[in-house]
């Protein structure tokens, strides 16, 4: 089966090598991710930690990915598996998670588990973590260890490097067919319980003047400082020389950013050695901080908000930073959706509510992609599942149009919350006054209950294709128009019609108009596809 699977690989990847590699590519107003030469929306999903270190156990799973509308499955890849024994490297599990992805026409984001996987350093190989002289420790204030490898030890960033150079090297001889397309580079690094590091070498390191290279950054960019940085450095007087409490001032918040630069520098390397073999788009990624948590008892050290300047500085080899959210969706969206930091969601809660949080992630934020975690754990067929495959086929059918008319900032997505229970968007040239709408409809065979006929918060993206005419697509709202510019004030319904892309052509439904339009006057998402064109009149 394996060599059937790679036949098919080698036959696509004569077409797809003619492509230059996936790539991050500013257009327009937005950045996307281009893939064989068209942008890609990633409308994806994260395995469980361990799934993908059996190609077995992986068989049932990839052809249900497929079935719930994903395109792209985040695959985690262990360094202990990968190198076993030092400098013996084994791609047989590689090669076959790519090759059962191709199979059924999904890409992969990796995931690098090499020296930290959620701060532990548990998938690193047997022979470092015996070896604990050579390959350092993060210590704790009280004098014991931890399972974790300490960012301030070369031999640890060397062997890491090292294995992860290996790993991008052997994806580009065998990926011709581009099915890999990102790699993200550790996994929720960071401190736990304390602050920061208390070994020999990070003592020293904090007492040392910090890098001219980052005091240089801080000066230059003295404007555009996430707002919590730069309070923080002028109320210490907005020095450009001293040590890290000199810069920053004394605390466990200084900690934080003590750590944050060292791990920056660190995966910098790292991911340096991988792009040396194989320039895929490369990114680290968050464990949040959750209400009135302190330093050390969220990750300390991650690329959280406050410290993303500190990351971009440290490690320009990653292409953006990106947040696993679980909590407080359109705060953590908007605090990394920022200027040269394009927003990707490569994990998220697996529940119902993900399948509304990818509309507003996408339509409002340009989102490369999303990725709700524990996937392959969804019970086939249970609310979470239909949810999301319900969203995936809505999004992959529109993904053309989204990524056509974001470069002209002709997209718009609502997530209407309790404190958003209504919203205003510019679309084109027409205002969206959007509002919620009736229940979300239920399909033939589907359980009924209070809950099924809930469903996620009402959410939508809408996209102007026209002067006049928009796609839209949903969950239980209520869409009027008012036009934004000069001319006849007054916006009535022109046609509207349900439908769907089939091979990227429309085929429409229904034609709707009197008591399902409102009388001429609104439209009402109901989870599917709506074409709509307006005319103005007075």
């Amino acid at each position: 089966m394996l060599l059937r699977l790679w036949a098919c690989v080698a036959l696509a990847g004569s077409l797809a090598a003619q492509s230059p590699a996936p790539h991050l590519e500013k257009r327009g107003a937005v950045t996307q991710l281009v893939v064989d030469g068209q942008p890609f929306l990633s409308l994806g999903g994260e395995l469980l930690n361990n799934s993908a270190s059996s190609l077995e156990y992986m068989k049932p799973i990839w052809p249900r990915l497929a079935a719930m509308h994903l395109n792209t499955v985040l695959v985690p890849v262990s360094w202990a598996q990968l190198e076993p024994a030092e400098g013996k490297f084994d791609f047989a599990l590689v090669d076959g998670l790519i090759a059962g992805a191709h199979g059924q026409n999904l890409r992969i984001v990796f995931l690098w588990f090499g020296s930290w996987k959620n701060t532990w350093s548990s998938y690193a190989p047997d022979w470092v973590k015996r070896d604990f002289d050579r390959f350092r420790r993060v210590q704790l204030l009280n004098g014991s260890g931890t399972e974790r490898l300490s960012p301030f030890c070369d031999a640890n960033r060397i062997a890491d490097a090292r294995a992860y150079a290996a790993f991008l090297r052997h994806i580009k001889e065998v990926d011709s067919a581009h099915t890999v397309i990102m790699v993200q580079v550790e996994n929720e690094v960071g401190v736990i319980p304390d602050a920061r590091d208390h070994s020999a070498a990070a003592n020293a390191a904090f007492e040392q003047p910090v890098p001219q290279e980052l005091s240089a950054y801080l000066h230059q960019h003295k404007d555009s400082l996430d707002p919590d940085l730069r309070a923080k450095w002028q109320a210490a007087g907005s020095k450009t020389s001293g040590n890290w409490e000199t810069i920053f001032g004394p605390g466990p918040e200084t900690e934080d950013l003590f750590m944050a630069w060292s791990y920056a520098r660190y995966i910098g390397k790292v991911a340096e050695a991988g792009k040396a073999e194989y320039n895929l788009p490369m990114f680290a990624n968050a464990a949040l901080i959750r209400p009135d948590y302190a330093p050390g008892q969220y990750n300390s050290g991650g690329p959280l908000p406050h410290s993303l300047d500190l990351w971009r500085a440290g490690a320009p080899q990653l292409d953006f930073l990106a947040p696993d959210i679980y909590f407080e969706f359109k705060k953590w969206t908007g605090k990394y959706d920022r200027p040269g930091n394009p927003l990707y969601i490569p994990e998220a809660a697996g529940d119902a509510q993900s399948a509304a949080n990818v509309f507003y992630a996408v339509g409002a934020h340009a989102a490369l992609g999303f990725a709700p975690f524990a996937i392959d754990s969804l019970e086939a067929g249970g609310p979470a599942a239909r949810e999301m495959s319900r969203s995936y086929d809505l999004l992959g059918q529109l993904a053309p149009l989204i990524l056509e008319n974001q470069t002209r900032g002709r997209v718009a997505g609502v997530l209407l919350e309790e404190l958003t229970p209504s919203q205003r968007v510019r679309v084109g040239e027409y205002t969206l006054n959007v509002s919620p709408g009736g229940p979300r409809r239920i399909f033939p065979g589907e359980p009924v209950s209070p809950d099924t006929a809930r469903g996620p918060a009402p959410h939508g993206v809408f996209i102007a294709t026209g002067p006049d005419e928009f796609y839209m697509a949903g969950s239980s709202l209520t869409i009027t128009f008012a036009p934004n510019t000069p001319g006849p004030p007054i916006a009535g319904l022109a046609t509207v019609e349900e439908g769907r892309f089939v091979d990227g052509h429309w085929v429409r439904g229904r034609v709707l108009a009197g008591d399902d339009t409102g009388q001429g006057n609104s439209v009402s998402l109901r989870d599917g596809i709506l074409r709509v064109t307006v005319y103005r009149y007075r």
